[in-house]
């Protein structure tokens, strides 16, 4: 496996996101197996990928024990990411919160349910607007000097965060959504990681499965998929937004790859500080999407795509009102 660099930190060059593996409800992504899910986590290592992603939030806090059960005794070698930053209680999750005591609280959290002594990269999953940034990244610093952090990431934060997070401690990473169908980061985002030197981790780099080519209608989505209220899979988006997938599956024909391994094959062709964390709950899946590293779009194919799904052109949000207005504050 290729590896790339998220500021000091070595990854190899495609991650797993593990959020459907398990936590989250079948509304989402459909069910999972536990089982399946560590089998897929253990074939990832031994085809080289180094780099899991999880967050206390995905369950909660399940999704978190499901992957330090399968990284007991492979520790070694592995970058583990996770995330703190919502308010959770017995009543589920009630908002955001990054102060200094729950990022606290939430580390030793994480720590003990992934079974592990330090985190590798530790993400501020949403900017809390009540909470001025140097504060939190100063307690996430605190951690570092502790030796239960190594590294320190931020998720959906915006320009002006992410430079005034950066004059307190170095940031290793920004996780943000970056796809085919979703490029505004281009706009000022991702410069300002470069000019910081901090790393782009992309989630959702599939357009939650849409860039597969796998879901040819709404019909397709099981009831009571999530998708089914996403903005940019509604009856009137959705024809619109096939357009992209058409170009994508059209190159993908003609190097005998999937659609999903070429649309991570663009972001990865977007820059070597770029490290797409495709979501896979099972082996074949998971397989498919490392197998994108090895594919090598050339300039022709490059501009296809960029003609295909030029930034702002896909049809609808990507969130509902509620969740756009937690990100790239």
């Amino acid at each position: 496996m290729k590896t790339r660099r998220l500021g000091d930190l070595t990854v190899s060059a495609i991650g797993i996101g593990c959020m459907p593996m398990a936590g989250v409800t079948a509304g989402m992504y459909g069910k999972a197996d536990a089982g399946e899910s560590v089998a897929t986590i253990h074939a990832a290592i031994d085809r080289g990928v180094t780099f899991f992603d999880t967050a206390e939030v995905y369950g909660p806090r399940a999704n978190e024990e499901l992957l330090g059960r399968a990284i007991a005794g492979r520790r070694d070698g592995l970058v583990i990411a996770t995330k703190f930053g919502f308010r959770i209680g017995e009543g589920g999750i009630s908002g955001v919160d990054s102060t200094p005591a729950n990022v606290r609280r939430a580390c030793e959290g994480s720590l003990k349910r992934l079974g592990i002594e330090t985190i590798d990269l530790y993400y501020q999953h949403r900017v809390d607007p009540s909470v001025p940034i140097e504060d939190t990244v100063g307690a996430m610093a605190d951690l570092v000097r502790e030796g239960k952090v190594r590294h320190l990431g931020l998720s959906e934060a915006g320009a002006a965060t992410l430079r005034r997070a950066a004059a307190v401690h170095p940031i290793a990473a920004l996780q943000s959504e970056y796809s085919l169908w979703e490029r505004d980061v281009e706009d000022e985002i991702l410069p300002a990681a470069r000019d910081l030197g901090i790393g782009f981790v992309p989630y959702s780099p599939l357009g939650r499965g849409f860039l597969t080519g796998q879901i040819a209608s709404r019909a397709d989505l099981p009831e009571g998929d999530y998708r089914l209220n996403d903005p940019r899979y509604s009856a009137e988006n959705f024809a619109a937004n096939l357009s992209i997938v058409d170009v994508v599956k059209d190159i993908a024909a003609r190097y005998g790859a999937s659609a999903a391994q070429v649309a991570l094959a663009w972001l990865l062709a977007q820059g070597d500080d770029i490290v797409p964390i495709p979501g896979s709950k099972r082996r074949a899946t998971m397989n498919d999407s490392v197998g994108a590293a090895d594919v090598t779009l050339d300039a022709d194919d490059l501009a296809r795509l960029d003609a295909a799904a030029p930034r702002g052109k896909t049809a609808g949000p990507r969130y509902g009102a509620r969740m756009m207005a937690m990100t790239r504050l």
